[in-house]
């Protein structure tokens, strides 16, 4: 009988460590995943933050240091705080490169001061629904399948890069390109343009001239479909590169396993048809991060994207995935190996890569190789709403908006193939495309969730419903935090008002986010951008630049030599206290020597020179804030930062202001 007991009470604790029932389940320890779970915690909802690797953060974590931004002002809430973070991390206001263990570290942070539980090493094997509603997800232990356990949430967030638990709970999705036709756009499907591209003569086959001795390695037999055909086609994947050049943080960059050098031969032929170039930027986009690292990306015709080796990755199982995965890593190594070693290479560009080593401090438990391949796109969802190139470029634009993109529209390779030009047979990338021009835009709350028909408690801030193009804009690292962060209040809504996430109070979201953007109550900053007619008061003959250039949509430019031009930006301010004052500086090619900035509190003024010569640009952007001090302001619109120009020898620039509330 006391036999019978305990394997009774054994049964029962198995059962309960087997189950965990909470209020929201996040899928997908990446950035997005991380500020969801942290978010959805500060809504007071039990949550689970299920990873199936070892490691938060994706590809901010992975090596993507060299953040892909498009207009800072696209970045809000907790994304944004995220980058302030860093920045104080390395000595400033904001920080937007940064090394992968920072990056890893603070993800951790917010894990940490969330009190947000994490499940590691587990991936999803099934998906439990009735009656439209996700009931429970069976999960797997990543390492050893065979130990299954089960999670029953109010709400799930599919917050992978793959879109594994949307397509478990059958919702809608697409893989590939769309063909222009399906939404009337011009640049899905195919497209033959000229960027990362490949100059024309290079002979396809292995012996040149001898189509009989067939193709070199990673040329495709595909025939060349004319512009905007629909295919199953995938932008190519590679890894984010981080090395070090201090010798004393070095692993050296040996030969791997299973190195073959064939599959190097076009770059080898490349190299020989433009000895001109033997610098690694030439072959590489090779951006510095702190302390000596880098953040490498493909550059050019042939680099780091390993083009058409990925068609299968989406809808592949774990073990496929698996080897895809492995397959990009030796070609990445061997890739670092044949630029350093190999003979044809020309001997400037061997000695230079010969200088950097695999950082000792970083991806230590994993052979100091990062464990986040770059899925730029899997699969994507068929949602309530699918954005489009017209949402882009604000064709159409939505009124249920939960964030903003600003990216150019960005497309890398699809494919490597041969086509003839001239009556020749040559080879030539195909898919690439990077069109741009066009300010932030909203992003539509129709577009995180599934068809109502098909799941109404799933919302998927990644793998969100959008068309290969428009996706192309959105897909950037920041922007998946701005989506985990708001698709996390959704949940949480819903929950509130037993609901289902398609009847979610959308005004309510809106607000929730601009009045609470931390999730925590505290007093939000101010932004008086040159937008705002409200806030601001120009004299003299400004004009208005809808250039990249700007935060936000526009900024304002003075460009006569003579008068006393100036903008006043006034503050609305409904919580009285200390704020620490910035303005933003675009980047300009000649703007004049000095500007007068003047502050006020209210009570006194306080005047400020500013040289925007001595103003240093970080990373991919095209401005910074530049600190005016800290001031201590009463409610109301007392205050004000007026900008002019001390010696109006260029162009003066009024962009936008802000207001950042000193925390005690």
């Amino acid at each position: 009988m006391r036999i019978l007991k305990i394997l009774f009470l054994s049964m029962l604790a198995s059962v309960a460590v087997a189950q965990q029932q909470v209020d929201i389940c996040v899928y997908g320890g990446t950035s997005g995943g991380v500020i969801a779970a942290y978010t959805a915690r500060k809504m007071g909802k039990t949550v689970l933050l299920i990873e199936p690797g070892r490691h938060l953060g994706g590809m901010t974590s992975g090596g993507l240091g060299l953040t892909d931004i498009g207009n800072k002002y696209a970045i809000t809430g907790l994304a944004r705080d995220y980058y302030r973070r860093i920045g104080q991390h390395y000595g400033k206001f904001e920080q937007w490169i940064f090394e992968p263990h920072v990056a890893e570290d603070l993800f951790n942070d917010y894990v940490k001061r969330g009190n947000v539980s994490v499940l590691y090493k587990h991936r999803l094997a099934g998906v439990k629904k009735k009656d439209g509603l996700i009931q429970e997800i069976v999960l797997e232990q990543s390492d050893a399948p065979a130990k299954k356990q089960t999670v029953r949430a109010k709400m799930f967030i599919d917050c992978t890069y793959e879109g594994d638990l949307m397509a478990k709970a059958g919702v809608s999705y697409f893989v590939g390109r769309e063909d222009n036709s399906v939404y009337n756009e011009t640049l899905s499907g195919v497209q033959l343009m000229n960027g990362h591209q490949l100059p024309d003569g290079l002979d396809p086959y292995r012996v040149p001239g001898k189509p009989e001795s067939g193709l070199l390695w990673g040329i495709s037999t595909a025939k060349l479909a004319p512009n905007g055909t629909g295919d199953k086609s995938v932008q190519a994947y590679n890894y984010r590169i981080c090395l070090s050049s201090d010798p004393a943080n070095q692993v050296a960059i040996t030969r791997p396993a299973g190195y073959d050098s064939t599959k190097y031969e076009l770059l080898a032929r490349l190299m020989a048809a433009q000895p001109q170039k033997k610098t690694l930027n030439d072959y590489f986009i090779w951006s510095g991060m702190p302390n000596k690292k880098t953040d490498i990306n493909n550059r050019n015709g042939f680099s780091t994207d390993m083009i058409g080796m990925n068609y299968r990755y989406p809808d592949a199982d774990y073990a496929e995935r698996e080897r895809i995965i492995r397959d990009h890593e030796l070609y990445t190594k061997g890739l670092l190996y044949f630029v350093g070693h190999d003979p044809r290479v020309p001997e400037d560009l061997r000695r230079e890569m010969r200088k950097w080593g695999y950082p000792k401090d970083e991806y230590t438990d994993t052979g100091n190789w990062s464990s986040q391949l770059y899925v730029r796109e899997a699969r994507r969802m068929i949602g309530a709403y699918v954005m489009t190139q017209a949402n882009c470029q604000a064709k159409e634009v939505v009124t249920d908006g939960v964030g903003l993109a600003a990216y150019t529209m960005d497309s890398h390779n699809c494919q490597r193939l041969v086509i003839e030009k001239d009556g020749k047979l040559i080879v030539k990338n195909e898919g690439n495309v990077e069109v741009g021009g066009f300010g932030p835009y909203p992003i539509s709350y129709r577009s995180l969730i599934p068809k109502a028909t098909e799941c109404r408690n799933l919302l998927v801030p990644v793998c969100l419903s959008a068309s290969h193009i428009a996706y192309g804009s959105i897909r950037m690292e920041p922007v998946f935090m701005v989506l985990g962060q708001s698709t996390a209040l959704a949940a949480a809504m819903a929950i509130d008002a037993k609901t289902d996430v398609h009847h979610v109070d959308i005004a309510r979201l809106q607000r929730e986010l601009n009045m609470n953007p931390l999730a925590d109550g505290s007093t939000p900053e101010i932004l008086v951008d040159n937008e705002d007619k409200d806030g601001i008061t120009a004299s003299g003959e400004w004009k208005t630049d809808k250039s990249k250039a700007g935060y936000g949509a526009s900024y304002l430019v003075y460009e006569a030599q003579n008068g006393t031009p100036s903008v006043r930006f006034t503050p609305t301010i409904t919580r009285p206290g200390k704020y620490q004052v910035f303005t933003y500086f675009p980047r300009l090619a000649k703007s004049a020597t000095e500007l007068g900035i003047t502050v006020s509190d209210g009570k006194a003024k306080k005047e400020i020179k500013v040289k925007p010569a001595d103003i240093v640009v970080v990373g991919q952007t095209s401005g910074e804030w530049v600190a005016l001090g800290e001031y201590d302001f009463s409610a109301g619109k007392n205050g004000f930062v007026e900008i002019g120009a001390s010696q109006p020898d260029g162009p003066v620039v009024a962009d936008a202001v802000l207001f950042v509330p000193v925390r005690k």
